[in-house]
Parts: C-alpha cells; sequence; structure tokens
C-alpha cells in the first residue's frame, strides 16, 4: 500500500500510550489499532484532527505517501 501510516512512531516520540491516545480522541482503542497498523482503509477528518492536536503535530508526520514503482527499483 503506497499511504504508510507513521502513528506508533508519533506516539512513541509523544511517549502516549494507545489506550491513553484512545480515551483522549474518543475512539475505541480498536479502531485506533486497525489505524496504527495500517490496516484502515480509510481516516476521518475529525479523527485525522483530533490525532493531530492531541499529539501536536501535522497530519504529513502522521500519513506519507510511498510510491510503489519507487520501492521496486
Amino acid at each position: 500500500m503506497p499511504i504508510i501510516v507513521n502513528l506508533d512512531v508519533m506516539m512513541a516520540k509523544r511517549k502516549i500510550s494507545l489506550n491513553e491516545l484512545s480515551s483522549k480522541i474518543d475512539i475505541t482503542p480498536a479502531n485506533l489499532s486497525i489505524l496504527k497498523t495500517g490496516k484502515a482503509k480509510a481516516i476521518r477528518f475529525s479523527t485525522l484532527e483530533a490525532i493531530c492536536k492531541e499529539l501536536n503535530c501535522q497530519p504529513g508526520d502522521i500519513l506519507e505517501f510511498q510510491d510503489e514503482t519507487e520501492t521496486t527499483k
């Protein structure tokens, strides 16, 4: 998948656990885990906004585009 989710990296930098973040942004730990592992098919802008507010970061710190053609070269 060309979209890489770096939520785990940002959570580690901010020293916040999955359960703590999920309670602060009002999302279930299971749904946050799906997002964190990159298995999510979509993310609401409101969820992304809440994550960015809580982690004091930009959306680009969490989501990254990686061109699949560049990885095969």
